[in-house]
């Protein structure tokens, strides 16, 4: 009932989450149709269970609460490192650690602010596309889950050039739940 309340009643973000939603769908269909082409060759098979290691930078883009609209680089900027290990069982299942220091830049000063225990769940969706769901456990008090959608843009022999768009769900220490938008870049090897 409250983020039916919160997020329904919000005008700006349900405009923003409809335009959200177009430009993903948009993304989705060219990164398949680029897959489809781009996939000449079939990779040899792969011997399970297959370990894997990965980086990347995420930024949080835009935070909906009952109490605020927040968007990083308005007044302030916040970045993610997050570093993992992916443990795929088979082709399709696997289980991933991520971990997460967030630096705050803000009045010419910077700090890590928050660090990120993600672990998670792994399921291969086919055409380069992986669903990740994680828990989150953070070191500023808050909790809860992230559902995360990632596709291989880019495949070498050795690594994988990838882009998310993970959906940070928190709730405690005091504070409304809030629901964030946010891109991750990096890369898999």
């Amino acid at each position: 009932m409250f983020l039916e309340h919160a997020f329904i009643t919000n005008l700006p973000f349900l405009n923003f989450l409809k335009n959200t939603a177009k430009l993903l769908t948009l993304i989705v269909v060219v990164l398949i149709f680029k897959s489809n082409i781009s996939q000449a060759q079939a990779p040899p098979p792969v011997a399970y269970p297959k370990v894997a290691g990965y980086v990347g930078i995420i930024h949080p883009l835009v935070t909906f609460s009952k109490d605020e609209t927040t968007t990083n680089f308005d007044g302030y900027y916040v970045v993610g490192m997050p570093t993992g290990i992916n443990i795929w069982k088979s082709a399709k299942i696997g289980f991933s650690a991520e971990f997460v220091p967030f630096i705050r830049a803000e009045n010419g000063t910077s700090r890590m602010s928050n660090f990120l225990f993600h672990p998670g769940v792994l399921v291969a969706l086919g055409h380069g596309f992986t669903f990740a769901g994680r828990a989150a456990f953070e070191t500023s008090g808050r909790y809860g889950f992230t559902p995360v959608l990632n596709y291989a843009v880019k495949k070498n022999k050795n690594s994988n050039y990838f882009v998310a768009v993970p959906i940070p769900v928190r709730f405690g220490n005091d504070h409304p739940t809030s629901l964030t938008l946010g891109f991750q870049f990096g890369l898999a090897f």
